[in-house]
């Protein structure tokens, strides 16, 4: 009996792991470029220049370091027309101490993440795909909850959501 239950324990956490849920499998090398960018996204939210220059490094040094040697073809094939420009954005973001600079780099970053996040899983949860429509600039989120980075406290909930990736 409890081998059976072993067994039907085993079978359960091995299709209810992440990236499993949704019939998808996460992508173990890129998605922690998800979670940094979060990161950067919600330091800009919060106005905090030095903390977003701080994520964005992180960013940098993580997307340097991705290896594309382990990366099945079709992931490989995603990412490299835009590794560079992911590590130039993020480190623009890096660079700038300028908040309002570091927004303008964030636009570009969430562009060139989003066109990654549709064609390879980096997440098991909805990303969701955000717009601020007095920027004319979008980003991402792991909440369908409107926290506009490019405005941060000014216009806190403007926005609204215009994609999910499932």
């Amino acid at each position: 009996m409890k081998k059976i239950l072993l067994a039907g324990i085993v079978w359960v956490a091995a299709f209810t792991q992440p990236g499993m849920a949704q019939g998808k499998t996460v992508s173990p090398q890129l998605s922690p470029l998800l979670s940094l960018y979060y990161n950067i996204k919600d330091a800009l939210t919060g106005g905090n220049a030095g903390a977003a220059a701080v994520k964005a490094d992180e960013f940098v040094k993580a997307a340097a370091g991705v290896d594309m040697s382990s990366m099945p073809p079709a992931v490989h094939d995603a990412y490299m027309p835009l590794a560079a420009k992911l590590q130039s954005d993020a480190k623009a973001i890096a660079e700038a101490k300028d908040i309002s600079k570091q927004r303008e780099h964030f636009k570009t970053l969430s562009d060139n993440l989003y066109l990654l996040a549709k064609a390879v899983p980096l997440s098991a949860r909805p990303v969701y795909q955000e717009y601020c429509p007095m920027k004319k600039a979008y980003w991402l989120s792991n909440s369908n909850a409107i926290k506009n980075p490019y405005y941060g406290s000014q216009m806190m909930t403007c926005g609204k959501v215009s994609d999910t990736i499932q």
